[in-house]
C-alpha cells in the first residue's frame, strides 16, 4: 500500500491524517516538536490558555466536520451572564451597547464589497469614515492587523458579516482548551491506524505522496520555494490568571485600537482554579511597534474592564505573534491567490495561509481536507494506471 506522509501535527496536519485514514490510506505523520497541536496547543493546568484568542464557529463546515466525529466537543456557548458582560471601547469610553457608527455598519450588512479596492476606500464611500473605523477596530481580533483598512474590501467586509451574523452567536468554547481537541484528534488518527512520530523533524521531502502541513516559513525551507509567502498579522498577546472579582467584564471589543479582551473561564470554568479567572488579550501591533509597547496597551485595556487586576494576578504570560495568525488578503487578491495546495510531484500544502476558504483556523481544516482528498484521489488514479 502506498504510504502518505504528513509533515506537521497541528490542526491542518491532524485533519489531513484523519481524512486520509478514513479513506483507508496508510498514513505516517511527523511532528518536529515533542507535543502535537502547533498553534492549537494549550498550556497545562491549572491555567489553561490557548495560543491566542481562539474559538470555534458553529456556523462553519470545519466545526461540523469536527463535531460529527466527536472531536470538537464538549463545547460551551455563550450564556446570559456572558452577554451581560459584553463591553465595547469606543472614543476612550467603555460602553455596554454598540456605538452608532457600528450600528450604521450593521444595518448595511447586505452590501457586497469588491476584491480590488481597499476596505478603507470602499468603506468611506459606502459606510462613512466613522463606521469604517469602527468595523476595522472590531476586526482586530479577526485579522490581527493594526490597519484592516489597507486590506481587500471583500476580505474585511466578508469577515465583518460573518462575525456579526444575526441569530444565536456562533462561537463555541472547547472545554479544557484547544489542546483537549488536539488530544481527541490524535486519538482518532491513531485509532484509524495513523503512525504518529513526535520529535521527528523532516529536513528533506520523502518519496511518495506528501502533505506539508507546517507554517509557510517551514514549508518554504523544506520545499526550497521562495514564492511560499503571504501577508499575515502581527500582534501582542497577554494571558492572565486572576483572583475572581464579580466586577470583571466578560469581553471588551476595542474599537479604538483593535484590541480584544475575553474572560475565557466564564463559559469554561475548567480553565482556571476555583475562584479564579483566565483572561486572554490581544492587540495588533502598529508598524515599528514592539511587543513591550503592545503589552503595555493591553494592560491599559485590562484597566478598563478588570478592576485592580494587578493586585489579583496569580499567573501571567505574554507573547508576540508574528506571521502565524492566518492569511490576510490585500486588494486584488482572494483566498484562491494564496499558495496553492498542489505543489506538483505528489506534494501538497495545508495550513492557515494556503488557498482554502474560511475564517482563521477554518482555513487549516479546509485545506487539510482538500489536500487529503486530492492525495487519496491521486493514489487511486495511480493504482488504476498500473
Amino acid at each position: 500500500m502506498t504510504q502518505i506522509t504528513i509533515i506537521g501535527g497541528g490542526l491542518a496536519g491532524l485533519t489531513a491524517a484523519i481524512a486520509c485514514a478514513e479513506e483507508g490510506a496508510d498514513v505516517l505523520l511527523h511532528e518536529a516538536h515533542r507535543t502535537l497541536g502547533g498553534r492549537a496547543r494549550s498550556t497545562a493546568a491549572p491555567y489553561v490558555a490557548n495560543d491566542g484568542t481562539h474559538v470555534l464557529y458553529s456556523d462553519g463546515a470545519p466545526f461540523r466536520w469536527l463535531d460529527r466525529r466527536g472531536l470538537a466537543g464538549p463545547c460551551r456557548s455563550l450564556g446570559l451572564k456572558e452577554f451581560r458582560g459584553f463591553r465595547v471601547r469606543y472614543d476612550s469610553r467603555l460602553l455596554a451597547r454598540p456605538p452608532r457608527p457600528l450600528v450604521r455598519a450593521l444595518l448595511k450588512r447586505g452590501r457586497e464589497a469588491p476584491v480590488h479596492e481597499s476596505f478603507e476606500s470602499w468603506g468611506h464611500r459606502h459606510l462613512g469614515e466613522e463606521a469604517t473605523s469602527a468595523v476595522a477596530g472590531l476586526l482586530g481580533v479577526v485579522t490581527y492587523e493594526a490597519d484592516p483598512g489597507r486590506l481587500s474590501a471583500k476580505f474585511v467586509w466578508d469577515r465583518f458579516r460573518r462575525v456579526s451574523r444575526p441569530g444565536f452567536p456562533a462561537p463555541r468554547y472547547v472545554v479544557g482548551g484547544w489542546g483537549r481537541m488536539i488530544e481527541r484528534m490524535a486519538a482518532r488518527a491513531r485509532d484509524l491506524g495513523v503512525a504518529i512520530e513526535t520529535g521527528s523533524r523532516v529536513t528533506e521531502l520523502p518519496s511518495g505522496p506528501v502533505i506539508v502541513a507546517t507554517g509557510l516559513d517551514a514549508a518554504r525551507t523544506l520545499l526550497g520555494d521562495p514564492a511560499l509567502t503571504w501577508e499575515s498579522g502581527r500582534s501582542a498577546l497577554l494571558d492572565l490568571g486572576l483572583r475572581r472579582d464579580p466586577a470583571d467584564v466578560f469581553l471588551i471589543s476595542d474599537l479604538d485600537e483593535g484590541g480584544f479582551l475575553e474572560r475565557y473561564s466564564s463559559p469554561d470554568p475548567t480553565l482556571a482554579p476555583e475562584n479564579e479567572s483566565l483572561v486572554q488579550l490581544q492587540v495588533p501591533l502598529r508598524p515599528g511597534e514592539g511587543k513591550t509597547a503592545g503589552v503595555a496597551r493591553l494592560e491599559r485595556l485590562a484597566d478598563l474592564g478588570l478592576p485592580r487586576w494587578r493586585d489579583r494576578v496569580t499567573w501571567r504570560r505574554d507573547a508576540l505573534a508574528t506571521g502565524r495568525t492566518g492569511a490576510l488578503d490585500l486588494p486584488g487578491f482572494t483566498w484562491r491567490d494564496r499558495p496553492a495546495i498542489d505543489r506538483g510531484e505528489g506534494v501538497r500544502l495545508a495550513g492557515d495561509s494556503v488557498a482554502a476558504p474560511g475564517l482563521l483556523g477554518e482555513v487549516a481544516v479546509n485545506s487539510g481536507l482538500e489536500a487529503a482528498r486530492r492525495t487519496v484521489e491521486s493514489i487511486g488514479k495511480t493504482r488504476q494506471m498500473t
